[in-house]
């Protein structure tokens, strides 16, 4: 399928139904703004984006800025309609069985009891909520690591928040044994809980969610879409006029963005 360049990320053009077809196994990140001005700065925050074998669109504004670049993105893809799209698209396939990693304590309980009482079976067989801190706590890590392995779970979803997830699944993938598909899927988890809501159908079409997610939570949010991701737009800018220079994503390497 065909890649989309936006800055220093290729993006997959695919359609939801087209990567539900396709998805046997592999990870799966959901790029959005934030997560590429990361990609930016954070030469760690890269080497975790490498594993990605599927990286669909997660936000309307990088849509308008693939029109923009004239290499238009089918359909934005977040992680919010991905997971209940999967999740009845294998309704009845009892091979798939997925593990819930992420959100305050208890909320993964809850959203694995309303993914499953909508599913109709045990889709979901097991979650857990970390602690606060939990990825630099090594025992920790490793308890988290065992639980998986034990659930029978074939499918994880992690739902951390970025770079978080991403630097976490980079670390300890290769020890989750049985776990084929692995889900990035930031506040994912929160949704499905109803412990946050998502932005009206509308606000989303027309790129506003962010807005809306800034006024639900504006002390955690403002700094990320006030200040943190303003400099998207001049770096678009900049890969329009062709003066957008920086490491491809597969060198794989440290390295500092040119001064915007």
């Amino acid at each position: 399928m065909k890649r989309i360049k936006i800055l220093n990320l290729e993006i997959d053009n695919w359609s939801k139904k087209e990567l539900l077809d396709n998805l046997k196994s592999g990870v799966i990140f959901t790029p959005n703004v934030d997560h590429i001005i990361k990609l930016q700065r954070d030469s760690e925050f890269v080497r975790a984006y490498s594993i990605g074998d599927y990286k669909v669109c997660d936000s309307q504004i990088l849509m308008y800025a693939s029109k923009f670049l004239g290499t238009p993105i089918k359909e934005k893809i977040s992680g919010s309609d991905l997971l209940p799209a999967f999740c009845n698209y294998h309704r009845n396939n009892e091979d798939i069985k997925i593990f819930l990693l992420g959100a305050a304590q208890g909320i993964a309980n809850n959203a694995q009891k309303k993914i499953n009482h909508r599913i109709g079976r045990m889709i979901v067989v097991n979650s857990y909520s970390p602690p606060f801190g939990f990825e630099q706590d090594e025992a920790e890590c490793q308890k988290i690591v065992d639980i998986i392995n034990s659930s029978d779970a074939t499918v994880l979803v992690i739902g951390l928040g970025a770079p978080k997830q991403e630097k976490w699944l980079y670390k300890y993938k290769d020890s989750l044994k049985y776990i084929k598909i692995f889900m990035a899927l930031g506040a994912t988890i929160d949704f499905e809980a109803g412990n946050v809501k998502r932005a009206p159908k509308w606000m989303s079409e027309i790129g506003l969610e962010w807005l809306f997610r800034l006024l639900c939570e504006p002390k955690r949010l403002w700094k990320r879409y006030l200040l943190d991701d303003i400099p998207f737009l001049f770096l678009i800018l900049k890969q329009k006029l062709n003066l957008y220079i920086n490491k491809d994503m597969k060198d794989n390497q440290t390295f500092l963005i040119d001064k915007y």
